[in-house]
């Protein structure tokens, strides 16, 4: 594998950082690679980098094309080693996103990638979310929404319109908050690649 990218953090105030900075490079160059692998139609073998890169994490992978969104796919569930989850959510995110075309083989250098390594989820209560600390999972039966910590920061919303937003994603009314509805937090750390010069 090539030698690990350089990573820009997006880290809360407060927010003990989990991974250092060889780890992030790591799991950038991961992401990259599984891409490129893909437009080159190459297998991608990947063997875990070091035990704490293989422990079953939740991640969600955001492409940018020229500061633009360009396609994310994640999984908040813990089900695979984290490294291998990288791999998977950033193809996804590159090929399976709907919203847009596949990326191309001439956009794939320029892509800038960014990952969200999520904590384990457990249930609180709605003024326990701290706005620019927590995403948020809101289910109630077989409706579920999330969204990210830094969604809420990007809008300017508090914390009941953040609540609202989430429980609209699910397909629940937006004071469907304040009723029989699960709410667990999402705290993770976000990194990605440093910006381009222009």
């Amino acid at each position: 594998m090539s030698p690990p990218r350089e990573a820009a953090a997006h880290i809360p105030e407060g927010i003990a950082q989990e991974f250092s900075d060889h780890e992030r490079g790591l799991l950038l160059e991961i992401a990259h690679l599984s891409i490129e692998s893909e437009l080159n139609q190459r297998p991608f073998l990947l063997d875990p980098p070091s035990e704490r890169l293989a422990q079953l994490r939740g991640v969600f992978t955001t492409l940018y094309l020229q500061q633009r969104l360009r396609g994310c796919v994640g999984y908040f569930e813990p089900i695979k080693p984290l490294h291998v989850t990288v791999a998977e959510t950033a193809r996804a995110a590159a090929f399976n996103d709907t919203r847009f075309q596949p990326v191309s083989l001439r956009e794939a250098p320029e892509l800038e990638i960014s990952l969200s390594i999520l904590s384990p989820l457990r249930p609180v209560r709605a003024e326990e979310i701290e706005i620019g600390v927590h995403g948020l999972v809101v289910t109630r039966g077989a409706y579920r929404g999330l969204l990210l910590p830094q969604v809420a920061v990007e809008h300017n919303w508090d914390r009941v319109t953040f609540l609202q937003q989430t429980c609209r994603k699910a397909g629940l009314a937006a004071d469907a908050w304040t009723q029989a509805v699960l709410l667990r937090p999402l705290t993770g750390e976000v990194f990605g690649d440093v910006p381009r010069s222009k």
